[in-house]
């Protein structure tokens, strides 16, 4: 059952990607980054309502904030509009360093002191990735690649913080209140971004748009989370390196995006260099190594 739970998280998250290309074809990419994490928080609250979920102590509030800024608006932000240029498939190689950076970020908020090679594999990844990224754009990685760079680095902070925080108030109810805390903020600018922009978009944009509210900001995270609470970090995560070949695939065959062999060996080698940090943390206690899916 925690595979299979781990497994669903990796399945919905994997769509991610694609519905939100498909959206940014026709509508504002920052009322569908923001927009879906507004939308998200109505559900949200309403679960928090009805499972009566203590209040989170003035400690944890500081600490969702991380959450909040990483994973509700950081993400899918810069992930919404880097894929107004890049493609998908493009986008995944970049999003499957996510692992590795999430490590990094964890092992630098714990004060721990890790390997050598850990730091050489997190930097193979990250060589592997912009190597990729120059070879894709003449040279040089384009503004779409930097801005998922980015989204990658915000997203590793708030999963960082958020995974070490689901220790202690319940992996569901930090996604929830991460949702509803960051609401002041997504939906004035929601507002915003539908008034000064043309919401006039066909059934396909506006499917992609509501997949990533409701099953990317929110819905995702409880089989992910459960499957890694009771089977394990370290053996449920290991499914999770299953994602960007599953975007991959759904880019190709949804999308109709191109998978060109370079795509795949940049994409493999990003795995390998996730793999190889997961077995080369060494933690301050001899922690499970943390690894997440994008959502």
């Amino acid at each position: 059952m925690p595979l299979f739970l781990g497994f669903l998280g990796v399945l919905a998250f994997s769509f991610t990607l694609p519905a939100t290309r498909v959206a940014v074809e026709e509508l504002d990419p920052v009322f569908v980054g923001i927009g879906r994490e507004a939308l998200a928080a109505v559900p949200a609250a309403l679960i928090l309502l009805a499972t009566r979920a203590p209040l989170p102590t003035r400690e944890q509030f500081l600490r969702l904030g991380l959450v909040v800024f990483g994973v509700v608006l950081g993400w899918p932000l810069f992930s919404a509009l880097a894929l107004q240029d890049l493609t998908s498939a493009h986008s995944a190689v970049i999003v499957g360093l996510l692992p590795a950076a999430t490590a990094v970020a964890a092992v630098l908020r714990a004060g721990e002191h890790p390997s050598v090679g850990f730091w050489l594999a997190s930097g193979a990844g990250l060589l592997a990735v912009l190597a990729f990224a120059a070879a894709q754009g003449a040279g040089l990685p384009s503004t779409g690649d930097l801005q998922i760079l980015v989204a990658v680095v915000l997203s590793a902070v708030g999963y960082a913080e958020g995974g070490a925080l689901a220790r202690d108030l319940g992996p569901w109810r930090v996604i929830c209140w991460a949702v509803v805390l960051g609401s002041p903020i997504t939906v004035p600018v929601t507002l915003i971004a539908a008034t000064s922009s043309d919401l006039d978009a066909g059934f396909d944009p506006w499917l992609g748009f509501f997949y990533v509210a409701f099953v990317s900001a929110l819905l995702g995270f409880f089989p992910c989370y459960a499957g890694l609470a009771r089977g394990g970090v370290a053996k449920i995560g290991q499914v999770q390196l299953l994602q960007p070949l599953l975007t991959l695939a759904w880019s190709a065959w949804l999308l109709s995006e191109e998978v060109n062999a370079l795509t795949l060996i940049a994409s493999i080698a990003v795995l390998a260099s996730v793999v190889a940090t997961q077995r080369t943390r060494v933690g301050r206690r001899g922690q499970a190594p943390l690894i997440t899916s994008p959502p």
